[in-house]
């Protein structure tokens, strides 16, 4: 059993996207981390939070520092044994302190997501298995709709991309596909999931990358009547493609003491969680830090993200 704790401890990965102010991330992204074990439905309210800081290389006076706040409505319910459908409603709140413009605020409704799973297959615990293992696969996707706002004039020469990646939405219809897999044995789980978007244009013409996430978290359950106390740990990776207007690549050159970049980046972060189950209510959160990244060859860095969350589980 130990081996099989170590063996999940590196090769864990657990998703989580937020927008930054020059790397390209944008709005209208998606955490999914643990879910909820439910029969019939679930309804819970998550807190997401992330802080970013932007200083130019060869301007360092040239600063920002950014924080996101997006509260956010989940739900899911099952339709059968092998269907399932999860909505995500977001209300965003993001501050922006920089050497130009001050303290500025966006707040507003986000984009909201759609997506529709199917449970490819589930081997439920069984004292006939060998360490009592089991196994499920969900497959899927939706899309998100651009109900957030986006209130900027791309075309206009003195809008910058840190204008645009502040948006409470990014105007567009984007889609999702994206895989769930847990795997159980006894009390101790891994739960692993991959999500890619597949951006598409605004009716400005103006497209935000592309995006996978490859998400994993390992837990261990410790029972104690109706109370379950389930610590996590894991890591995250992200890989964002550049942003394009009217099919052409966003080229930057600010910033730089040579040569041209594109937006975009990547990052690989640790994360560490906790959570409570009481009944059919579950309270938990995490912690995630930066490991490696690059965005916008460094001048744009992730300090540090969180989650908390209150769920019910029918």
């Amino acid at each position: 059993m130990k081996k099989y704790f170590i063996a999940a401890i590196l090769l864990m990965v657990v998703s989580s996207s937020y927008a930054c102010s020059i790397c390209g991330c944008g709005g209208g992204n998606l955490y999914m981390g643990l879910f909820p074990n439910f029969k019939s439905k679930f309804f819970g309210i998550r807190h997401n939070y992330s802080e970013y800081h932007t200083s130019l290389l060869n301007s360092p006076d040239q600063f920002s520092h950014n924080f996101y706040n997006t509260v956010e409505v989940w739900s899911g319910f099952n339709i059968g044994k092998r269907w399932q459908v999860l909505a995500f409603l977001p209300y965003h709140y993001n501050i922006q302190n920089d050497d130009d413009m001050g303290r500025t605020k966006k707040t507003g409704l986000g984009d909201i997501t759609l997506l529709a799973n199917y449970k490819l297959f589930s081997t439920p615990l069984s004292s006939h298995v060998p360490g009592n293992i089991s196994h499920e696969l969900w497959i899927g996707g939706g899309f998100k709709l651009p109900t957030g706002a986006f209130k900027v004039n791309v075309n206009d020469s003195t809008t910058t991309l840190a204008d645009i990646n502040s948006q409470i939405g990014t105007g567009s219809l984007d889609l999702f596909l994206n895989a769930r897999h847990t795997v159980e044995v006894n009390n101790f789980g891994i739960n692993t999931s991959l999500n890619y978007k597949i951006a598409l244009a605004n009716n400005q013409g103006y497209k935000y990358g592309n995006k996978i996430t490859v998400n994993s978290i390992a837990y261990y359950k410790f029972n104690s009547k109706s109370t379950t106390i389930m610590p996590n740990v894991g890591l995250s990776y992200e890989n964002i493609e550049g942003n394009s207007l009217n099919g052409n690549k966003i080229i930057l050159s600010d910033g730089l003491n040579t040569g041209s970049y594109h937006t975009g980046g990547y990052e690989l972060a640790l994360i560490g969680g906790l959570e409570f189950n009481f009944n059919k209510i579950s309270i938990g959160g995490n912690i995630q830090s930066p490991l490696a990244q690059e965005f916008a060859k460094g001048q744009t860095t992730l300090n540090i993200k969180g989650m908390i969350h209150v769920t019910l589980a029918l």
